[in-house]
């Protein structure tokens, strides 16, 4: 799916690019379950949450259209990832390369988990992106940190529960299930909220230098429309 020509714009494919790398890093790091202080976690929370603060600057500087599109490129990126590590998987291994057990552990397809990334990937994105680009409309532009903060809380809740429950409910216990849903979801919205003020600076920035701000008037938000 090629992406409309941004040539006019100097630090769009930066951001795109950056957005791209966290989502498939996260999904990688998604495989190990963490503890860290009170929180159980899986890994791809220590990184995942700046795939949506990446998702409010695109909204908020170039709207929900190009946003719409950079959303795209994610998911079909994260397939095809998904579908390579899975085509290395089951092709036969060297003679001398010891380590298919490994390889499947870490980087094995789980039809599960990866049906629960992507479901969970296009529901939380979409959802973040509209609700950002309401509230600019309906606060004027005025109060960036309530869409921002607003659109992680209702997108990261979207997108933390589906994935929760299609990856493991009924695989993990009870108590571990609600313990890595409840702190992924306060996790990813602290670190929205503690970001803030550095979203502030590259929006700001952003609008500057690529001399655009747009407000989405009279635009489908239909997820499947790509111009």
């Amino acid at each position: 799916m090629a992406l409309m020509n941004n040539s006019e714009f100097r630090y769009f494919d930066v951001l795109v690019a950056f957005f791209v790398a966290v989502l498939l890093v996260s999904n990688i790091a998604s495989t190990k379950i963490l503890t860290l202080w009170k929180f159980t976690f899986d890994g791809g929370t220590l990184l995942f949450p700046l795939s949506y603060i990446f998702g409010d600057i695109l909204t908020e500087v170039y709207g929900f259209r190009r946003s719409r599109r950079v959303i795209w490129l994610g998911f079909f990126s994260a397939l095809l990832m998904s579908l390579v590590l899975f085509v290395v998987q089951i092709l036969p291994p060297a003679g001398e390369w010891n380590n298919q057990q490994a390889y499947e552990t870490i980087l094995g397809f789980v039809p599960r988990i990866v049906l629960a990334s992507l479901l969970a990937y296009f529901a939380g994105e979409f959802s973040n992106s509209v609700v950002l680009s309401r509230l600019k409309i309906l606060t004027r532009g005025k109060y960036l940190w309530t869409r921002t903060i607003g659109s992680t809380i209702i997108g990261e809740g979207i997108d933390t529960f589906v994935f929760c429950t299609v990856a493991f409910y009924g695989i993990l216990p009870s108590a571990v299930f609600w313990a890595v849903l409840v702190s992924n979801y306060i996790f990813k919205c602290a670190v929205e909220i503690i970001f803030t003020p550095l979203t502030y600076q590259i929006v700001g920035f952003l609008k500057r230098k690529e001399n655009t701000d747009v407000y989405d008037y009279g635009i489908t938000y239909n997820p499947f429309r790509i111009t």
